[in-house]
């Protein structure tokens, strides 16, 4: 069995992008798989475990630090599961089914979205969910999210484009006094902005900040400081690079070398010297069998498996990788 084979053995929601991304489909193929997106597999089945009231099913939400679980912890239960829905659960289960790529145009879709719109609220001051809050990571979610399913979420894209720092990036600790950019925070805000300039048909205003954004991470290639050159994310102990190099699926808010280069490359950014490094990283990984293992999955909920494991070969991460590096290839050849 081939790696595309084993790749096309799977769930719509990945032989879809397969016969897109790497096996030059005709539209209208691509178009047939992804339609069974909504009515089979992982996506049929997540859209089937949405309440009536708009939420996923989960338990306690993973907190982004210990002063926001400490506030959640202090809720009664009435209020944790009525006036505060879980907004991780949420937004993973609507970040998820965008991941597998449901039309937004469906009824099915439609109907859970508008559930969402109507009753969900963030945890940080009950706001409507797609108002998002005040941290740019979460607002350049739900920014991806609202242009993705056809929500009007200009207030929320204003603010995080009043919001971007001199250096090109975006840090959830501005509001605490940060300066500097943050590859975490900057790649959310950075596919939420791409997902809405897409849709909206290039914003000037949206398309330039999307740029600096760009820049920031081809800068420092993509996982390099600036300044000297050094891996930003190293092992305290021994001084290696540390999980930037791992690559994990679902990615939740955490940045990785793989998911930095395939934003570039669905963004549709002409690769150049400075991703070099960063795509060796990448082509390196792969195993004498063609595939990339799954290393590091993060906290977070899921509601059911979508790949064997950490050490197992992982079909997202192959995709993720085989499109990236066919998309560097072909720039450079």
């Amino acid at each position: 069995m081939t790696v595309i084979d084993w790749l096309l053995d799977s769930d719509p929601a990945i032989r879809w992008q397969v016969l897109r991304d790497l096996g030059d489909a005709p539209d209208a193929e691509v178009a047939a798989e992804r339609s069974r997106v909504v009515s089979e597999g992982w996506g049929h089945r997540l859209l089937a475990l949405q309440q009536p009231d708009g939420r996923w099913p989960g338990n306690t939400p993973t907190f982004s630090s210990d002063k926001a679980a400490e506030w959640w912890h202090s809720l009664d239960a009435s209020r944790q599961g009525t006036l505060f829905p879980e907004w991780t659960s949420i937004a993973w289960s609507l970040t998820l089914l965008r991941v597998f790529g449901v039309d937004a145009d469906e009824p099915a879709v439609r109907d859970a979205v508008a559930l969402v719109h109507k009753n969900a609220r963030w945890e940080h001051a009950g706001e409507p969910f797609f108002s998002g809050e005040v941290e740019p990571c979460i607002n350049g979610r739900t920014v991806a999210l609202g242009a993705y399913y056809g929500i009007d979420i200009t207030p929320v894209l204003t603010r995080l484009l009043g919001e971007q720092m001199a250096d090109g990036g975006w840090n959830c600790e501005q509001e605490n006094g940060s300066t500097r950019g943050s590859f975490h925070t900057t790649i959310e805000v950075l596919e939420g902005l791409s997902e809405y300039d897409r849709a909206a048909g290039g914003v000037p205003k949206v398309s330039e900040a999307v740029k600096r954004g760009q820049e920031y991470l081809t800068a420092r290639r993509m996982f390099r400081r600036l300044s000297t050159g050094e891996h930003i994310e190293k092992d305290r102990q021994t001084g290696a690079a540390a999980t930037w190099t791992q690559f994990s699926h679902p990615t939740y808010w955490h940045y990785d070398l793989l998911r930095g280069l395939d934003y570039l490359r669905a963004a549709g950014v002409t690769p150049d010297e400075r991703v070099a490094e960063a795509v060796e990283v990448v082509r390196d990984k792969q195993d004498a069998q063609g595939r990339w293992l799954l290393e590091n999955s993060h906290p977070g909920e899921l509601h059911f498996p979508i790949d064997d494991g950490d050490g197992a070969p992982s079909r997202w991460n192959t995709l993720r990788a085989l499109r990236v590096l066919r998309w560097y290839e072909r720039a450079a050849g």
